[in-house]
């Protein structure tokens, strides 16, 4: 035994100093320029964004450096072998006393309530975005956006390192992961108890019109969901104090190494959590500020290890780059007012009233059951509500150009979700009925907007039928030279998606029309029309001219188009 420990032991040495030496090898700017010339050579081309990568290769030897420091620490002391077993027995102890019985039927409830809300999603077979370009050339590229997590489980999801289309499996297990996640929440939240009417209120976690853009994805929806259900794991450990923070820390990482958007979830059940305690006395407030301070030194320090060691910079639609601090207050105020002002653009005047009479049941049974002064506990209720809206958007608020897509936004629908778990608890009629509307509204909403999809899938097909027919006949000869391609305007709604704008505005974000590189992307390759080198101005080496200036003549006006060419270069007009 003792020759086995020294060899265990020795064999940690060897492998700690030969990738110390290599880490801090990689900390020399001479030896970033080699291991880049050495990839290049064995790529055949040339390294695009070359302070990108040699940024990412000193924050992997630093990461590097402090994950085998900490290893070693854990592996080789005598106190971090006994950190190492107190949190494993911790953990080991925790999972003992989850009652994983209790899950099975209500995730299965869950997961047929949220397959049959996005049946009709499935049914519509769309090619959402990223769909497109990933059905065409298999591409992965979750990586450009630190999301290692998504990268590595897909090779496992799709069974081959190129990505095929394999849906609706990526789907199904999306939400099977949200049906996970609903049933999770519940368990935290309310005391291990879990009825039906708890599972009705955490339908917006999964059906929310902001998640069913996620859902929509045939790649990204699992991952996107994951971030989910990672946010919420680590509340499964409560119980034992060094458990919770260590699972917080993995699965915080996690999460942020699926979908970032999802990085205030963790923060919203934390702070529930904390004010439930604190206004009824159940703990002291000294635990309640020991637990909550925990719960933000977790989310902290995961989020300190990604931005030094994980994150890759990256900017384009939306940036990853944070307001240097001088600039942060006015700036991150700005954020929140766009972040205010998109969701009321987006929802309809009865969803806004049921959120409204949610938010007053929350103040209302926090006041009413409070165990302090009623006065304080109203102007807390009130300001925490206040809190909770903020970090629904997470570190997102502290970009300098975040993303506002619908899938950026769920955050706001697991805070339903928890606003609603909250008010139902205490079975007041008024509440669950208010509760149990809103969970309706996005059950319903969610038909609506796959059908959209279908019949905009139909409108854009049929147009695009008409215009590859007119190009065809005008180029029919593919072994001539290429030619340019530019597309002007988009299709539009269909009457139907128009219908559902009247009363539902958060359609039109949702239902993609205006995005100049996927729509167009589709509109050509799709189709399989390869008489074109590029169609995108921005990608070729043209991307200075736009074909709308050159006064091309019309070769072809029809009801739907105009095509302008002079042999070369062609400019379609698609009329709305």
């Amino acid at each position: 035994m003792k020759n086995k420990d020294k060899i265990i032991r020795y064999s940690i040495y060897i492998v700690s100093i030969i990738g110390l030496a290599v880490c801090i090898a990689v900390l020399f700017p001479q030896v970033r320029q080699m291991i880049i010339e050495s990839a290049e050579r064995i790529l055949h081309s040339k390294i695009s964004f070359y302070q990108e990568w040699t940024r990412t290769l000193l924050s992997y030897a630093m990461g590097g450096i402090g994950l085998i420091v900490f290893f070693d620490y854990c592996l080789l002391t005598v106190s971090g072998k006994m950190l190492v077993r107190k949190v494993k027995s911790e953990i080991m102890a925790c999972l003992v006393e989850i009652d994983w019985r209790s899950f099975v039927r209500p995730a299965l409830l869950m997961f047929g309530i949220y397959l049959l809300g996005i049946l009709s999603i499935i049914r519509a077979n769309f090619l959402y975005l990223d769909d497109v370009g990933r059905t065409d050339v298999g591409y992965r590229g979750w990586y450009n956006w630190s999301r290692y997590v998504s990268e590595f489980f897909s090779i496992f999801v799709h069974a081959d390192i190129r990505l095929t289309d394999i849906s609706p499996l990526p789907q199904l297990l999306a939400a099977l992961i949200l049906a996970l996640s609903s049933v999770s929440l519940l368990y935290i939240l309310c005391n291990k108890k879990i009825t039906v009417i708890f599972l009705f209120a955490s339908v917006p976690i999964g059906l929310s019109p902001y998640m069913l853009e996620c859902l929509s994805f045939k790649y990204d929806s699992p991952y996107m969901a994951l971030s989910v259900l990672a946010s919420i794991v680590p509340f499964l450990f409560l119980a034992r104090k060094k458990a919770f923070v260590f699972c917080s820390v993995i699965s915080l990482l996690v999460m942020c190494m699926t979908y970032q958007a999802a990085s205030g979830i963790y923060l919203l059940i934390a702070l529930l959590l904390s004010f439930r305690d604190w206004n009824s006395k159940r703990n002291s407030n000294r635990e309640v500020f020991s637990f909550l301070g925990r719960a933000i030194l977790s989310f902290c320090l995961a989020m300190l290890v990604f931005k030094l060691f994980l994150m890759r910079s990256h900017s384009g639609y939306a940036s990853n780059a944070m307001f240097p601090l001088s600039q942060m207050f006015f700036n991150v105020w700005a954020n929140l007012k766009n972040y205010t002002a998109t969701i009321y653009g987006d929802f309809n005047l009865i969803w806004m009233a049921l959120i409204g009479v949610i938010l007053f049941f929350f103040i209302a049974k926090s006041v009413c059951t409070s165990a302090r002064n009623k006065i304080v506990s109203f102007f807390v209720s009130v300001f925490l509500i206040g809190l909770l809206f903020i970090l629904s958007y997470g570190v997102y608020l502290f970009l300098e150009r975040p993303l506002f897509a619908p899938r950026a936004m769920y955050g706001f629908g697991v805070l339903l979700a928890i606003a609603g778990i909250y008010v139902v608890t205490d079975n007041r009629k008024p509440a669950i009925i208010g509760v149990l509307a809103l969970s309706w509204c996005f059950f319903t909403f969610a038909f609506s907007y796959g059908n959209a999809l279908a019949d905009h899938t139909r409108y854009v097909n049929f147009r695009m039928s008409l215009l590859l027919h007119d190009l065809s006949a005008l180029y029919p000869d593919k072994d001539e030279n290429k030619i340019y391609i530019q597309l002007k305007n988009h299709i539009d709604f269909t009457p139907a998606v128009k219908n559902i704008t009247a009363h539902n505005p958060v359609i039109c974000r949702l239902v993609p029309i205006d995005n100049e590189w996927w729509t167009h992307y589709y509109y050509m390759k799709y189709f399989n029309y390869e008489n074109f080198d590029r169609f995108l101005p921005q990608i070729d080496e043209q991307k200075s001219v736009d074909f709308g200036v050159l006064d091309l003549p019309v070769v072809k006006e029809t009801y739907y188009h105009t095509i302008k060419s002079d042999g070369k270069h062609i400019l379609v007009v698609l009329k709305h």
